[in-house]
This record gives structure tokens, C-alpha cells and sequence, in this order.
């Protein structure tokens, strides 16, 4: 482990809920959850005027919503995020060519690699200053944690939290890590810190005493031998600029079992679909496709299919999850459907296409075969022609989503509050107004339609903050 305190890891501030209550004027300072939104849906973030009732990640949307129900709702919009989230790793990657992103709001960087920092004092004016970058550039704030390593970074961030920093100074690791929780280690959940609270360990000091034979002899050799030396404040993992992707996957959950067996398999080519944009957008192919399928009764089964190479195109990821429905019985209904493609490569398999060409075709001249013969519903509608219509309309019931932005050809840019019965209520505002007043349409309003999130600070405000950085930093010597 390196002797000075230069591995910084940032943490953004209940990130999702911040930059929806910068996002919008009206919400700031108010008790915000971020998730889904239905009845099944769960809490993906809590503002931190949420939590004071409670609230918290992971939450069943239900619960939170009986602790906190005067709290703002509102459906994720991860473009935003990630736009957001590229702002903040674009400035650690100005820090550091080792930066490892945990997640669109987490990650370590290596502050020696990129000589940003050699001692503990320079590592504290790296991060204060990265605190303040961030704020200028995104409106947000983001707790940092600098130690001797990610272990100890990342306890320190916790620390830190909200919005600040906190240095470890190496050779106080112990002394500071001793009075905690064994939850405070990585990798020590709820069931082994119920297995070491009942052996009468519930401090990290308790576990260095221990002694690495009976932490072994508890937990197993692995895991127990690991636990031991993090509580001797023992890491020596590096930063790592890239880390690979094993798999893509999506998946939903959804507000009513669906029992209608059709609408299973269009839901599943519609995921399908999505996978593969999510694969093509990573640039990458991929070889097994997987389907996950949970039933009513919670159960969850997995099927997977190994094509005989990688594949990005959509036609043969849709093939392939509709095989493997085929062998799962959906009779009592099902609350969640996902597609996954692992596997993962940078090329494909041209033959792939070909296959999926020719599948397309066979279909494409069976169906002209049939002609206008086949038996039809009320109407003159097919019945999966009258699913498909179906469909359409509850997809427009869908588009008005809480949280979700939209503008409107008088009153400009806003959001959804909520909608329902034929109508959608928008508050209209943008992050760089006065909170907005509400108005409520028609949900086919032709006026009305969805836009795009707006960046959090201004162009112009980015632009100063960047010019007098530039100024500032001409007179150091």
C-alpha cells in the first residue's frame, strides 16, 4: 500500500434526486424519489429531505410512499444523468489518465499517476478544488474521500457525506477504522454481519482480533482471510482506467401481470430491441442472448441460447429470445421480463446476418402467401392486429411520465407532474428560471409534445467558469 494519501474517490450527492431538484426550481428543497414509479416500482434514489422519513434506495415505491407521501415522484431520466455524469468523469480524467468510473455517479482516480498530488496536502486542494469544478459545472455537489487506497477512499467519502471531504492520513487508518461497524467493510452485508455479531464481533477492531484462523474458521478461507486484512487497513488493488463489461441486459417490471401470451412475446421483441440499441451503443456484440423471466408467483427463470458467434444485429437477438420463451410457461401471468446479451466481443459474425436476412425474407413470403385469407376479429381487425392497436394506445397513455420533460408551443419547456384520465399536468419551468406555474392539457394536446432535458448550468455560466479558471491558472508559477 503506497505511503501517501493520493487515491481519491468521488461519490455525487443522492445524485439522481439532486439533479432532478436542480433540474427543477420548484423542487428544490423539497423531499424528491427517483424510480419506478408504479406500484411494483422501487426507490433508485432519495433526496436527502426524503430520507428524513425514512426513505431510502432499494425501498418498495409502496412503502415510500406511505412514509413520505407528500414527496415529489418522479420516473428516472438517465439521459440526463449520463450527460451529467460525462461532465464529472470528463474532470477527473483532466486529474489523472487512471480514473475508474463505479457507476454514472461514483469512481477512483489515481491522483500520483496524473502527478496532480504526491502528499496529503496536495491531495486536499486537488479535491477541494474538484468539489468546486463540479459544482460550477453541474450544479450539483459530490462528496470526496482521498486516502492510500480505494478501500479506504471509499470509507472516507462515505465520511464526507454530505458534500465534503475527508483525508485519511496514512498511519491513522487503524485508530479510525477500529470503533466502526463491521458493515463498514466492503463485501460484509447483512447476512455476515449477522454471522459475526452472533461469534460477538461488531467492530472492525473486534475483527482484527480475532485473528485471521477464526475469521477463517467463521467465514471460509476466501472471504475470511480477505476480511482480515481490510480490517488491518490492507488493500493493494490499483486503479483501473477501464473496466470491461461482462453483459448488456434490460428489463421491466410491470404494474399488472401480464397473462395475455401475445403480448408476452411483443414485449419480449421490444426488449429484445432495446438490448441490442444498448449493445450497439457500447460498440460491442455479443454471442449468448439470455431471457429472464419472472412469474407471478416470484419465481424467476433464466434461459439462455449460445449463437455460433457475436451478433449485434437486432433480427437475430429477437429470434433468439423468442426461442427461448417458447420453453417457459407464462399460464398464471408474469411481472418481469428482461433480454441480455453476455459474451460480449468488439466484432460480429457476418453469417449471423445472413441467417437473420434469410429468416426475415421466409417470414416476409409466407405472409403474402396467406394473402387477405386469414380469419379476422370485429372490425375487420386480427387479433393481433387488435393487440398491436391496443398496445398503441396504452403507449400514448405511458408517454405523459412523471418527471419527464416536454414543451409546449406557448408556454415552452416543462414537466410532467402527472397524468391521467385524459389529461397531463405540466409545471412549466426550466433549471435556469423561477419556480413555474402549473397548467393542465388534454393528453392529445398537438401542442404539447416530449422533449429533451436541458443542461443543468447554462452554456454561458460553463463558459465564464471555465474562462476565469484559464485566468487564474496563467499566474501560477
Amino acid at each position: 500500500m503506497r505511503t501517501a494519501p493520493t487515491i481519491l474517490h468521488l461519490d455525487m450527492d443522492a445524485f439522481y434526486a439532486s439533479a432532478e431538484q436542480a433540474s427543477k426550481p420548484s423542487l428544490r428543497g423539497k423531499a424528491v424519489v427517483v424510480g419506478g414509479i408504479g406500484p411494483r416500482g422501487v426507490v433508485a434514489t432519495a433526496s436527502y429531505e426524503a430520507r428524513v422519513f425514512g426513505v431510502h434506495s432499494a425501498m418498495p415505491i409502496g412503502q415510500a410512499r406511505r412514509l413520505a407521501p407528500n414527496a415529489a415522484y418522479l420516473a428516472p431520466r438517465f439521459q440526463l444523468y449520463r450527460d451529467v455524469s460525462e461532465q464529472v468523469m470528463g474532470l477527473l480524467r483532466e486529474l489523472s489518465p487512471l480514473v475508474e468510473p463505479l457507476s454514472l455517479d461514483e469512481a477512483f482516480v489515481d491522483l500520483e499517476a496524473g502527478e496532480a498530488a504526491w502528499d496529503a496536502a496536495s491531495a486536499r486542494l486537488v479535491g477541494e478544488r474538484l468539489r468546486e469544478e463540479i459544482r460550477a459545472v453541474t450544479g450539483l455537489t459530490g462528496s470526496v474521500g482521498i486516502a492510500a487506497s480505494k478501500m479506504l477512499a471509499k470509507i472516507a467519502s462515505e465520511e464526507a457525506k454530505p458534500d465534503g471531504l475527508f483525508l485519511i492520513v496514512p498511519g491513522t487508518e487503524r485508530a479510525m477504522l477500529g470503533p466502526m461497524s463491521v458493515r463498514t467493510l466492503p463485501g460484509v452485508g447483512p447476512a455476515t454481519g449477522d454471522h459475526l455479531r452472533r461469534a460477538g464481533i461488531t467492530t472492525v477492531e473486534e475483527i482484527a482480533e480475532a485473528g485471521e484462523d477464526e475469521l477463517v474458521r467463521l467465514l471460509g478461507k476466501s472471504h475470511g482471510a480477505s476480511l482480515y486484512a481490510m480490517a488491518l487497513a490492507h488493500d493493494d488493488r490499483p486503479v483501473v482506467a477501464e473496466r470491461d463489461a461482462k453483459s448488456v441486459s434490460v428489463e421491466d417490471t410491470y404494474d399488472v401481470d401480464i397473462h395475455d401470451r401475445v403480448r408476452v412475446r411483443t414485449e419480449v421483441q421490444r426488449l429484445a430491441e432495446r438490448c441490442v440499441r444498448r449493445l450497439r451503443g457500447a460498440e460491442r456484440s455479443g454471442r449468448t442472448v439470455v431471457l429472464k423471466v419472472r412469474r407471478y408467483d416470484f419465481s424467476t427463470l433464466t434461459r439462455s441460447e449460445t449463437l455460433r458467434g457475436p451478433t449485434d444485429d437486432p433480427a437475430v437477438v429477437r429470434e433468439a429470445a423468442a426461442r427461448l420463451l417458447e420453453s417457459v410457461d407464462t399460464t398464471g401471468g408474469v411481472r418481469l421480463l428482461g433480454v441480455g446479451v453476455t459474451g460480449l466481443a468488439d466484432y460480429t459474425q457476418e453469417d449471423l446476418f445472413a441467417q437473420a436476412r434469410a429468416q426475415a425474407e421466409a417470414e416476409a413470403e409466407a405472409h403474402a402467401a396467406r394473402g387477405e385469407g386469414e380469419t379476422e376479429g370485429v372490425d375487420g381487425v386480427g387479433d393481433e392486429g387488435r393487440v398491436a392497436a391496443e398496445e398503441v394506445v396504452e403507449a400514448a397513455d405511458r408517454r405523459w411520465v412523471a418527471g419527464h420533460d416536454v414543451r409546449h408551443e406557448e408556454f415552452g419547456h416543462g414537466w410532467v407532474q402527472g397524468s391521467g384520465l385524459g389529461r397531463v399536468t405540466v409545471r412549466f419551468e426550466t433549471p435556469y428560471s423561477e419556480p413555474g406555474r402549473v397548467r393542465t392539457f388534454r393528453t392529445d394536446d398537438p401542442a404539447l409534445v416530449p422533449a429533451e432535458p436541458l443542461p443543468l448550468v447554462a452554456e454561458g455560466d460553463v463558459r465564464r467558469v471555465e474562462a476565469g479558471e484559464q485566468g487564474a491558472g496563467s499566474g501560477v508559477v
